[in-house]
């Protein structure tokens, strides 16, 4: 996979390593704001956004992951797309964390639509892959049976998305938080299916201050926290 982003610590190692996935008909461009913004905030993190292999559907403009042709007459195809997708992705995230020497759980996945989707998928096939996960506009193909226990969740979503609607993110959620995982949602009023600063200033908010439950359950001996995990965005 092309690697077109990269943004490295002016001097040093990493510290912090965030790999990032465009959406359908995107390319590496369209989340260059997002990495600009973790690049500044987090400046010993490396930020490395792939461009997708190949071109979209139907000629549009653009570059995709996996092809949505059909799938709206007929969903069962998507599954299988996403799942073959995943076996490029993975051993990719896995080479660039050894390419930088960042571990797992230093490792923040994400990105926006059809990108954060496979961020979600990916790591409810390998829990710990990534510590964290930004999944902008977006939500499971398939809900996973358990929620991951090594990694942190973070929806940040539009309210009137018509793509990937609210519901459809809500039950997620609410899935996840049924079963004790580490998840939280953030929704911005009067957004649709797009990158909004809204959501990204939420997503800033995450990473600096959210404390995974993993981390006060080993500091307190295993016993249940309770945090908020949901908010609103205006």
């Amino acid at each position: 996979m092309e690697v077109a982003i990269e943004h490295l610590p002016a001097s040093g190692p990493p510290q912090q390593l965030v790999l990032l996935l465009h959406g359908w008909a995107q390319d590496a461009r369209a989340l260059a704001p997002l990495a600009g913004v973790l690049s500044r905030e987090f400046p010993q993190a490396a930020v490395l956004v792939p461009q997708a292999p190949t071109p979209a559907d139907g000629g549009r403009r653009g570059r995709m992951w996996y092809s949505i042709e059909g799938l709206q007459q007929d969903p069962s195809p998507w599954a299988g797309r996403v799942a073959a997708q995943l076996e490029r992705i993975e051993p990719w995230v896995r080479a660039q964390q050894q390419r930088l020497g960042v571990p797992a759980p230093a490792t923040c996945l994400g990105g926006f639509s059809q990108g954060a989707l496979l961020s979600l998928e990916l790591v409810a096939r390998h829990d710990g892959i990534a510590g964290r996960v930004l999944a902008f506009g977006s939500r499971y193909c398939t809900l996973p049976a358990t929620a991951p226990r090594l990694t942190t969740l973070h929806f940040l979503h539009g309210r009137e998305d018509p793509i990937f609607t609210l519901a459809e993110v809500q039950q997620a959620f609410d899935h996840l938080a049924r079963q004790r995982g580490d998840v939280t949602l953030d929704v911005a009023h009067g957004v649709g299916h797009e990158l909004h600063p809204a959501l990204i200033e939420c997503a800033l908010q995450r990473l600096r201050s959210y404390i995974p439950r993993r981390t006060w359950e080993e500091a307190l001996g295993a016993l249940p926290v309770h945090q908020e995990g949901q908010r609103a965005a205006h």
